[in-house]
């Protein structure tokens, strides 16, 4: 076999949805893997409301693993002979745990005092509005956390300006934000039909939508907010 066809084999059509397929199925299995102890507490908490703030305990793993999945996707190869998913997850992992965990865990303990008084709103003595708003809030604050997320994945910013960057989004960029949005509905449906765990057997495959609805926002940082070719912790 000659060396043109080695490559052309490693870059084909066929070739190319194969390295996806395999990138994707890698990273779903380190992201299910470095988040086993908050899955697993999940599963085995009792659907009270009592246990939200152990339930946003549990989710604490989440976030860095979720920021790996797209810093692996978003630097994913195309060809079939030069696949290093695992690599890219791991290093993307170092790279911005820290970062992640400083928006991570005030926005899921935001989310808990929102569930908690959803869950105790009838104690509250407040009028029945209230409710839709603080259900407003809460997907807001949501698609906030997903847009701090891919930002912190790719680039390196500070925490605070992540935060500011993100709720700028929020209201220039209605696409990514509707999408997301979506996304997020589409997530949090499927939990209460299955199980808790079931966004995380499809996590790859939410990282990678995510990332999709995410691109006008990731060129308008690039473009913007970057040394053009220099996105920060994005760059390999």
């Amino acid at each position: 076999m000659t060396e043109t066809s080695i490559r052309r084999f490693g870059q084909g059509p066929l070739s190319r949805a194969s390295a996806l397929i395999y990138t994707l199925l890698v990273v779903e299995l380190l992201v299910l893997a470095t988040t086993a102890p908050g899955l697993i507490g999940l599963v085995l908490l009792d659907h009270d409301t009592a246990n939200l703030p152990l339930a946003a305990a549990c989710a604490l793993p989440a976030g860095p693993a979720l920021s790996a999945a797209l810093y692996a996707l978003h630097h994913r190869r195309l060809d079939l002979t030069d696949l290093h998913p695992a690599a890219a997850f791991r290093r993307g992992y170092r790279m911005n745990v820290l970062g992640v965990m400083k928006l991570w865990i005030p926005s899921l303990a935001w989310l808990t005092v929102i569930g908690s008084t959803l869950a105790n709103f009838g104690a509250a003595g407040v009028p029945g509005w209230w409710a839709i708003l603080l259900v407003l809030i809460a997907l807001a604050t949501t698609v906030w956390g997903a847009n701090a997320l891919v930002i912190t994945s790719l680039f390196a910013f500070r925490a605070r300006d992540v935060a500011r960057l993100a709720a700028y989004f929020l209201f220039s960029a209605p696409r990514v934000t509707m999408s997301n949005a979506l996304l997020l509905i589409a997530a949090a449906a499927l939990t209460l039909v299955a199980t808790e765990a079931a966004p995380a057997l499809l996590a790859s495959m939410s990282a990678a939508a995510l990332l999709l609805n995410s691109r006008p926002l990731i060129a308008e940082v690039t473009q913007r907010f970057t040394v053009q070719g220099q996105p920060g912790s994005g760059t390999p």
